[in-house]
């Protein structure tokens, strides 16, 4: 299987098909620095009637949700020290959380984060943002996309 970054990461491996009553494919951006985690919820995802989008880092999410706006966000907290960014802020999932906030006004897009962090560990940072759901590594794929379906109004369970 071809991993999205393999190619222009704007472009699905698959043109997204109308599902069965022609409506668009709901787009979801996975942001995670793991490979096995980008290609596994893929997978996961795509055979569940979505158009999936993938970026290893911050930089790379940013410029798919300026040219895709997808209709939901899968977000890793943690990424690895990125020697470019030296001197400038912090760059971590917050951080995207954060510039989405301003960028999209009043729509903001939903985000459920998939961390290996304790939740607790990020207490306020959390109650401070309107993140949807939270979900720790290893990850329930059953439980993630009961909730990614209900946030697009599915019941496949």
């Amino acid at each position: 299987m071809l991993e999205r970054q393999d190619r222009d990461p704007h472009t699905p491996q698959v043109p997204a098909q109308p599902d069965r009553l022609g409506k668009p494919l709901k787009k979801i951006l996975v942001v995670d620095d793991d490979l096995i985690i980008r290609q596994t919820l893929t997978h996961a995802l795509e055979e569940n009637g979505y158009q999936v989008f993938t970026a290893e880092d911050i930089s790379v999410a940013l410029g798919i949700v300026r040219n895709e706006k997808p209709d939901l966000i899968l977000l890793d907290l943690t990424f690895p020290f990125n020697p470019s960014d030296m001197g400038g802020p912090l760059r971590d999932g917050f951080f995207v959380i954060e510039w989405l906030r301003r960028a999209a006004g009043g729509n903001p897009i939903p985000i459920m984060i998939i961390s290996g962090n304790d939740p607790a560990q990020h207490e306020a940072q959390i109650s401070a943002t309107d993140i949807i759901a939270y979900f720790r590594k290893p990850l329930d794929h059953h439980k993630l996309l009961v909730a990614v379906h209900s946030v697009f109004g599915k019941s496949r369970w």
